[in-house]
């Protein structure tokens, strides 16, 4: 009995081994079928289009074939001038409001006096420096009248009169208490001569 068995496995595995070849080679002979007629076709359609492409070819009426240099040059010249859209939004931007012009009426009576020059120190105080206090507070600015040396803060008042509103590197801004009306001196150039003690 194990002699029948194994004749029957041997058989069996020998009729697997001729069906599979007729399968593989019945599926190449296919393929080959279509390959051939698909390479047959594309071909024959190649080659009418070529011929009807050679027969119906006209170039185009083109007055003068050279670079237009000028045109080149002017297209190069221009600059995008966006129209404020996001070209990366699908969103459509706001609608643009047009400002109304209205209508100004000019008053028909005397005109107004022109505004006071803005007010200036005396003409005895200088402005001839600035400094700071080592412990990092606000600049000082240093103003003489004569003989008497003056040292204000921003937000002091100089005289009575006058408050300091800004001490710059050149110059210094001030407000007339009474009026509110503002006014700058320069630094002053000139030499200060220390008072006698």
């Amino acid at each position: 009995m194990s002699l029948s068995c194994c004749f029957f496995e041997a058989s069996h595995s020998r009729n697997r081994k001729v069906g599979s070849g007729f399968l593989l080679a019945a599926l190449i002979v296919v393929a080959a079928l279509v390959w051939y007629l698909e390479r047959r076709d594309s071909s024959a359609q190649a080659t009418s289009s070529q011929i009807a492409g050679e027969l119906t070819y006209k170039p185009l009426a083109v007055e003068n074939p050279a670079l237009q240099r000028e045109k080149q040059a002017a297209s190069r010249r221009t600059e995008y001038k966006s129209s404020g859209r996001d070209l990366f939004s699908e969103m459509a931007p706001a609608p643009v409001v047009v400002a109304q012009k209205e209508e100004r009426h000019t008053a028909t009576g005397p005109m107004p006096p022109p505004p006071p020059p803005p007010p200036s120190l005396p003409g005895n105080v200088k402005f001839f420096g600035y400094g700071t206090v080592p412990n990092g507070t606000a600049k000082r600015a240093f103003l003489s009248d004569g003989d008497q040396i003056f040292i204000v803060a921003e937000g002091d008042t100089l005289l009575g009169r006058y408050r300091v509103v800004k001490i710059g590197n050149a110059n210094l801004d001030f407000e007339e208490i009474a009026s509110g009306r503002r006014g700058s001196t320069a630094l002053s150039e000139e030499p200060i001569t220390a008072p006698a003690s």
